[in-house]
């Protein structure tokens, strides 16, 4: 037992340390001057996207459930983030209230993760992809034709701009398709910093899926994903244990969308639509389903490819499709996974076991 402790330890240890590396190699070359604006304008989005594909892997991977409303859940997180920075102000200092604002955005994801879980858990396969992609667009609509202001009278919602009936000085926060302008500027002094957020944010989401998966709830998580009829045998409760799963995810999804509306200085709901909740998806496939340092890599490498085969003009996007389908390949195919095997069996000095004939 405390041998397999000490590799889970090392384990966790091996992927915090490269996360640490990476922010290393990055502060390096940018510090150096090697690092280009374009690149310099990829950072706080990977850490954005790292954060979700983290955390909906927990749902994929380790629960073996296929969610598709990862967007409507990072859509919740940053507007009512961007909603509480812009009514507080200048009334906190901006450290306190960037992490009040994620807190409140992780904590609003988590109840609706728990008001949608609670009745679409009880399905399955294609039916829960449905049903979690229809809140995605559900939630994205709604958000659509909310305009929100406030005044000395408090807050005001209304489905119109005329609706609001604001007072002289009322300020509007939300408007509808135009969603919330001027977040970001009310972070001017912690700007320089926000990769620097992202990267602790990204530790931090870490943290609590790696503590979660290697916990007893988390053996239970993943023994409804591998038995459910033998799990349910010994009285696990598998719609509890997939709720907190799929909780915490969205919690976590609520955390990126905070980092991305805190970081733009214009959030619209038109981008956090069911092709976001794709895209994620494909990182965290392609990354290996339950593996979460290949959730990393595949978002890092898939994210900032497009924008580095800019250059490329007509094949820029051939080159991407021939990468994912290495990236596919080099993850599932038998003869792939054997060799990883080897490699990684001759790195450790053990020698590979023959396969039965």
């Amino acid at each position: 037992m405390k041998k397999n402790m000490n590799k889970t330890s090392k384990n966790n240890f091996i992927t915090y340390a490269m996360v640490v590396v990476i922010f290393a190699v990055v502060q390096t070359l940018s510090s150096t001057g090697n690092l280009s604006n374009l690149l310099k304008g990829l950072l706080v989005p990977l850490c954005v996207y790292t954060i979700a594909a983290v955390s909906l892997n927990l749902v994929v991977g380790f629960s073996g459930e296929l969610s598709l409303g990862h967007a409507g859940f990072m859509c919740v997180g940053a507007y009512s983030s961007a909603l509480f920075s812009n009514v507080v102000g200048d009334a906190l200092p901006s450290v306190p209230r960037l992490i009040l604002a994620i807190l409140i955005g992780a904590a609003v994801a988590g109840v609706f993760g728990i008001l949608i879980g609670i009745p679409v858990l009880r399905l399955r396969g294609d039916y829960l992809a449905i049903v979690t992609l229809a809140f995605g667009e559900i939630i994205k609509n709604l958000i659509n034709v909310l305009y929100v202001g406030v005044d000395e009278n408090g807050i005001h919602v209304a489905t119109s701009s005329a609706g609001l009936n604001l007072e002289a000085g009322g300020k509007q926060i939300m408007k509808g398709a135009l969603g919330i302008s001027g977040t970001s500027t009310l972070y001017k002094d912690i700007k320089p910093y926000l990769f620097l957020i992202g990267i602790i944010l990204v530790l931090i989401t870490l943290f609590v899926v790696q503590n979660l998966v290697h916990s007893r709830s988390g053996r239970a998580i993943m023994s409804t994903r591998d038995n459910r009829i033998a799990a349910e045998s010994v009285g696990i409760n598998i719609t509890s244990y997939k709720l907190l799963a799929f909780t915490v995810s969205a919690a976590l999804a609520g955390v990126a969308g905070v980092l991305y509306a805190h970081n733009l200085s214009m959030l619209k709901v038109s981008i956090f639509d069911y092709n976001l909740s794709i895209m994620i998806l494909v990182y965290v496939v392609l990354g290996g389903i339950g593996n979460l340092r290949g959730s990393i890599i595949a978002t890092i490498i898939l994210y900032a490819l497009p924008e580095l085969l800019r250059g490329f003009s007509t094949y820029r996007m051939l080159i991407y499709a021939i990468v994912l389908i290495a990236m596919m390949l080099f993850n599932w195919a038998p003869a792939a996974r054997n060799w990883r095997s080897r490699i990684v069996e001759k790195i450790k000095g053990t020698r590979p076991k023959k396969e039965a004939a």
